[in-house]
This record gives structure tokens, C-alpha cells and sequence, in this order.
């Protein structure tokens, strides 16, 4: 197995190399940079990892070098690595939104492995999405080992381009939002019929976790455990009719749109 750094011990990165040492992946082989020591002594702590302040020196540890950095960092991290390592025989992993596969090779000045990759928040409890897209200069050996990372903080989805990324962010990136915004927003009515706040979240929380549920073991699709809630005339077809009169589904379509734009946005930026 390949030697790891990441760096950075934030949340994501925190929650893959956690997902990666309960599955059987050798601590030893695994180093965690941080600039400040609370969290990569807690993960070295927790975990039996190493851990390191210097980027450069997990960096010369490792094959395979995960950056978890803040997007704005991505560059300065990259060129400080480029000056003090050969790059061409790493494999760089970012997952970090809004930095593109061709910034991060700019940054790095040499031809090497670069994988882009967008985890979602629900990563953090191993129920997550990440989409994954490589660049030519990657072997099958670290594609197959960037899908067992990100598998152990959820599913994998392999896109066929880069710009897919863009809809990866839409939909699981940002997705959690709206679901959150949906139950706040149910949360609130709740409480206006008179229910106690913890009462209002737990019949919100059960019946979303409850949804979905039925959709995930289930094969029947999403229109139709819909069409099996809504009796015709009854109080569902009324509720979903308020929705279509709201615009309910061109609403979700602009949405995410401009999450898809404003992605495309941030990445011009950097």
C-alpha cells in the first residue's frame, strides 16, 4: 500500500483518513499536516496516524498526496511543494472546491498525476457523494486507490469530463442545502400548528430520513413512491398541487443552474 499525506486536517480530510484507518488501511502509511496542532494531534491521537507542521516533509513521505487546503491556498501549496520535490512522481488528489485540474498543474510547474475531486458534507458521516475526475498523467493503480479513499466517506461517481464537476457541485456538492432549506422551512410550519421545537424537528427529521429510506432500498422510482403517497383528491394532492402552482420544479431548475454558473465562476477566479 501507498504512503498518504494530506494536507491540511480539516473536516474532509479528517473524515477520509478516519473512513480509510477503520477499513484497514495501515496507519503507519498515513501522515496529516496542519499548520496548527490541535487537530492533527487529535487524528494522530484517535487514529495511531503521523502527523507533521511541515507540508514538505509529508510530502517526501508520501506517493500520494491529498490537498485539503482552503481553494485559495491550493496554489501557494503547490508551488511550495514543486520547489522542494520531485512532483512527476506523486499523485496529486484536490479536494478542495473551485480549483481546477489545470490550475493545480500550473501551480505545480511539472507534468504528474492530478485527480480532481468533489465530496459532499455528508462525507463527514460516511454517507457522502464525491465525483472524481483525472487527468491524462494518471495510472489506473492511483485511480483505483483515489475510489477507495473516497469509498470509504461514501459513494464514488467517475465523470466523463471535468466540467461535470460543475453538476456534481449542483447536485450532491450543494444539494444538502436545499434539503436542509426544505425541512427548515417544513420545521417552521410545524411550530406555527402549535408543536414544541424539539417536537417539530424530530417529526421533520423522521420523516425525511424516512423518504429517504424508501428511496434508497427501493428500485421504484422517485416519481412513482411519490405518485403512491398522493390519492387523488386527497390532502397529499392538494400540498402538491400548491407546489406546481409555486413552481416548485422550475424553481429546483434555476437553482441549481446558478449553482452550475456560480461554480464555473469561482474556478475563473482562482
Amino acid at each position: 500500500m501507498k504512503n498518504l499525506a494530506f494536507i491540511g486536517a480539516g473536516n474532509m480530510n479528517g473524515a477520509i483518513i478516519s473512513g480509510l484507518v477503520k477499513n484497514g488501511y495501515p496507519a503507519e502509511k498515513i501522515m496529516v499536516t496542519n499548520p496548527s496542532p490541535e487537530k492533527r494531534l487529535a487524528l494522530q491521537a484517535e487514529l495511531g496516524i503521523q502527523q507533521s507542521e511541515c507540508n514538505i516533509e509529508a510530502a517526501k513521505f508520501a506517493e500520494v498526496i491529498v490537498l485539503g487546503v482552503k481553494p485559495y491556498l491550493i496554489s501557494e501549496v503547490c508551488q511550495q511543494l514543486s520547489e522542494q520535490i520531485d512532483v512527476t512522481e506523486k499523485c496529486f488528489i484536490s479536494v478542495a472546491a473551485g480549483s481546477t485540474i489545470a490550475q493545480i498543474e500550473q501551480a505545480l510547474g511539472q507534468p504528474c498525476a492530478v485527480i480532481r475531486t468533489m465530496p459532499n458534507t455528508p462525507s463527514q458521516m460516511g454517507v457522502g457523494v464525491t465525483g472524481i475526475f483525472a487527468n491524462a498523467q494518471t495510472s489506473d493503480e492511483d485511480k483505483t486507490l483515489t475510489t477507495s479513499l473516497m469509498q470509504s466517506v461514501g459513494i464514488v461517481k467517475w465523470l466523463a469530463s471535468e466540467q461535470q464537476i460543475d453538476h456534481i457541485i449542483a447536485i450532491s456538492g450543494s444539494g444538502p442545502a436545499y434539503f436542509f432549506l426544505f425541512m427548515e422551512a417544513m420545521e417552521k410550519q410545524a411550530r406555527a400548528y402549535g408543536f414544541n421545537e424539539q417536537d417539530s424537528r424530530v417529526l421533520v427529521q423522521q420523516t425525511a430520513l424516512g423518504a429517504a429510506k424508501m428511496v434508497s432500498e427501493s428500485e421504484t422510482s422517485i416519481s412513482k413512491l411519490r405518485e403512491n403517497v398522493t390519492s387523488k383528491g386527497g390532502t397529499t394532492q392538494a400540498a402538491i398541487s400548491a407546489f406546481g402552482e409555486g413552481g416548485l420544479e422550475q424553481l429546483v431548475t434555476k437553482a441549481m443552474d446558478s449553482a452550475v454558473n456560480r461554480a464555473k465562476e469561482m474556478a475563473q477566479s482562482n
